[in-house]
C-alpha cells in the first residue's frame, strides 16, 4: 500500500502523521513491512530518524526504499498540479493532515479544489491535527467540513506535548514516557485502522 501525507499548509502534522502511519503499519504487519520516503525538502521525518532510532527505515527521495510492502511518503509542502496528479494516482490514499484553525482550513479547501478537478481519480482523506482537547474547536470544525462534503478519517489527533518530545529523541510517541502520551499513539492507532482499510 502507498499513503502519501500532503498539506498546503507547514505546522499542520504533516511529519508527525507520516512517522505515525508509517509505526502503525510496521506494528501490524510486522518488521521490515513498512518504508517511509521523506520527499519533502525540509528532511523533517529524516532528522527525526537521524536523532534516535524508528522501527521502519527512512528514506530521502533518491534513496534505495528496498522491498517492504507499504510505503508512507512524507511529501514536499503544497504539492500541484502535475505533482498532485501524480501522487494521486500513485497513491492508495492521500492523507491530509489539517489544523481546526480557521487559517488551515482555507489552505486545506484549496488543495480540496485542487484534488476534487482531478475528476475522481483522487482517493484522499482529511485528518483534522493537533485539535485542542479542552474546546469545541475541533468538532466545530469538523461540522464545517463535513457541510462541504469533504471526506474526513472518523479519528482525530488531540494536541499532546507528547509529540514535541517524541520528534526531539527520534522515536514513535509510544515510547515516551509522558503523561498523555499514550493516548497520542491510541489516536493514531484509531486513524490507522481506516487507513489499512483502503489497501
Amino acid at each position: 500500500m502507498i499513503v502519501t501525507v500532503t498539506s498546503h499548509k507547514g505546522g499542520v502534522g504533516k511529519t508527525v502523521t507520516s512517522i505515525h502511519l508509517a509505526a502503525f503499519f510496521e506494528k501490524k504487519f510486522g518488521e521490515g513491512s513498512t518504508v517511509l520516503i521523506d520527499t519533502d525538502p525540509n528532511a523533517s521525518a529524516l532528522e527525526w530518524s537521524e536523532r534516535g532510532r524508528l522501527p521502519f527505515p527512512v528514506v530521502g527521495p533518491e534513496g534505495d526504499p528496498g522491498d517492504e510492502e507499504h510505503v508512507i511518503l512524507d511529501s514536499q509542502g503544497r504539492l500541484g498540479g502535475d505533482d498532485l496528479e501524480a501522487a494521486a494516482e500513485d497513491s492508495d490514499l492521500l492523507v491530509v493532515p489539517t489544523t481546526p484553525e480557521a487559517l488551515s482550513l482555507n489552505a486545506l479547501m484549496l488543495l480540496v479544489e485542487e484534488l476534487e478537478a482531478l475528476r475522481g481519480n483522487a482517493e484522499y482523506r482529511v485528518l483534522l491535527t493537533m485539535v485542542p482537547w479542552w474546546n469545541r474547536s475541533g468538532a466545530n470544525a469538523r461540522k464545517a467540513l463535513e457541510a462541504e462534503d469533504v471526506p474526513l478519517l472518523k479519528g482525530e489527533i488531540r494536541r499532546r506535548e507528547a509529540f514535541q518530545t517524541a520528534a526531539l529523541r527520534g522515536v514513535p510517541v509510544y515510547e515516551v514516557n509522558e503523561r498523555r502520551a499514550q493516548q497520542g499513539w491510541e489516536d493514531y492507532e484509531k486513524v490507522g485502522r481506516q487507513v489499512v482499510k483502503f489497501r
